[in-house]
């Protein structure tokens, strides 16, 4: 790494090898003390380490949050209401991660690039990541528009219910209408949030979202309920404010980050040439379309998994969205821990540092792992208090507290989980990451789920179960994965 360049994301605590961590002897002690400098880091290790996955918790908390309260004002206006967003939001969710694993392809380049200083590569990078999220808007946009309304009928079951299966599909198109309209900027604010994140910037993003929230939480009052004047539009009140709020985080990111240029220079004459060099195109394609393909893959293998659950009825949609509202809320930790380990491992693994590549990442899975027993044991106790606010019914509250009580069980797992694929991402094994993803979930989990859903009269709570624990399987393969080191790879040396 240069001197005074690019700093932010790999302080100085990983400038010097960790030569004092072998403890000779195999006493108890000799053994104990071996394994905590193995996974617990000094102060300094933390300080960097929070520096930056701080800010990333911090917005993404209050994302969620917000989306918790976004979710409880439309939650006073129905079930049904409450249902055609969650599955709409189900379907945007494959969307997302479409973006999410665009931007992520080209990203462990970005990593790389920021890690040895190649301000150059950095941009050609950044132009990859427009191209194929503004290709990614297109295709998106045109299928959600065409086929919703059949998209969101997989989701509606229950003869019994045929009246409430009806309202929840109106409910849903019209939503759908208007949040179709946040696509682009959406695509736009991940290009360069990814981007500014990967070269250690994780402030601006922070500050984006948090006045992004806000104006989507006021947005939210002011037309769901028809406040102060405002017309009350529900549902469509609710698309409205989502939009517009994508809007506002779009452009505090991108005038902030043209108008530092000094600290993200590859932004200087972004847009005064569109070309890529041709090499560095196909090479980002072989290592990033991989990645791509797992997002949508996983996102869609998500969505087919909320299908099956939902084959036991409207109730359990509406458990299923009060809890993955809340539990999304407390996995921000090990979110934000996965974001961290792409930026810090990434960057030393471009910077040529293996060992201390190694070392880092073994302490950060540990810590994430850690901290998410203590966000789960806090979820656990506090898991009945939050289906209380929503204007639903019981069994839906019951449905809720369980589901989130399960959800906060398979939380260490799933950080570890989290932490193992950003691991593999960063040294660009895009193919054992496409493996250890995706195709664990098509291959595993949604066949559990399609039989047990559709073939046994098991209720949904044990099903639940049984689909989520089954990922036990995946942490065992993870980790002797990150045991044999095959992610320690520095992709840009040549470059």
């Amino acid at each position: 790494m240069k001197s005074g360049e690019f700093e932010t994301g790999v302080p100085g605590y990983l400038k010097r090898r960790h030569s004092d961590s072998g403890v000779s002897g195999l006493t108890k002690e000799g053994i104990q003390m071996s394994l905590r400098k193995k996974l617990i880091g000094d102060k300094a290790f933390y300080k960097m380490v929070l520096a930056v996955a701080v800010p990333m918790m911090i917005q993404n908390g209050i994302t969620n949050f917000v989306g918790l309260l976004d979710n409880i004002m439309v939650g006073q206006i129905g079930t049904e209401q409450m249902s055609g967003i969650a599955i709409i939001n189900q379907l945007m969710f494959v969307f997302n991660l479409a973006i999410f694993g665009a931007v992520s392809g080209a990203g462990i380049f970005c990593a790389q690039f920021f890690g040895c200083g190649d301000i150059k590569g950095v941009r050609h990078a950044f132009r990859y990541k427009m191209y194929i999220c503004l290709a990614i808007v297109l295709i998106g946009g045109f299928v959600l528009a065409a086929f919703g309304d059949e998209l969101t009928m997989l989701y509606l079951h229950g003869e019994e219910n045929g009246p409430a299966l009806q309202a929840t599909l109106g409910y849903a198109r019209d939503y759908l209408k208007v949040i179709l309209w946040g696509l682009l900027p959406f695509g736009l604010e991940s290009v360069y949030t990814s981007t500014l994140r990967e070269g250690g910037e994780t402030y601006i993003s922070m500050k984006a979202g948090i006045v992004a929230v806000f104006v989507n939480l006021i947005l939210n009052y002011l037309l769901i309920f028809g406040k102060f004047g405002f017309p009350e539009m529900g549902v469509v009140g609710a698309a409205w404010a989502t939009v517009l709020s994508r809007y506002v985080q779009m452009l505090i990111v991108i005038v902030w980050t043209h108008r530092h240029v000094e600290k993200m220079p590859f932004i200087r004459n972004i847009y005064k040439s569109f070309k890529i060099p041709g090499a560095l195109a196909w090479k980002i394609t072989l290592k990033g379309t991989p990645l791509m393909i797992n997002e949508v893959l996983w996102a869609a293998g998500m969505a087919i998994l909320m299908q099956c659950y939902s084959l036991r009825g409207l109730d359990t949609v509406a458990g299923m969205n009060i809890s993955s509202t809340i539990t999304n809320l407390f996995n921000v930790v090990f979110i934000a821990m996965g974001s961290a380990i792409a930026i810090i491992v990434g960057q030393l693994l471009g910077a040529g540092k293996m060992e201390e590549a190694r070392d880092t990442d073994t302490k950060l899975i540990a810590f994430s792992v850690f901290s998410c027993l203590i966000m789960g044991g806090l979820l656990v106790l506090t898991a009945p208090l939050f289906p209380l606010f929503y204007n639903t019914t019981e069994n839906v509250r019951y449905l809720a507290t369980v589901f989130i009580r399960i959800g906060a069980a398979y939380m260490p797992l799933h950080a570890f989980m989290h932490a193992a694929y950003f691991t593999m991402r960063c040294g660009g094994k895009t193919i054992i990451t496409f493996l250890f993803d995706s195709a664990y979930m098509w291959c595993i989990s949604i066949p559990v789920a399609y039989v047990l859903s559709r073939y046994t009269g098991l209720p949904i709570i044990p099903l639940y179960f049984a689909c989520q624990m089954i990922d036990i399987i995946k942490c065992i393969v993870g980790a002797v994965l990150l045991k044999k080191g095959i992610w320690m790879n520095n992709i840009v040396a040549k470059e």
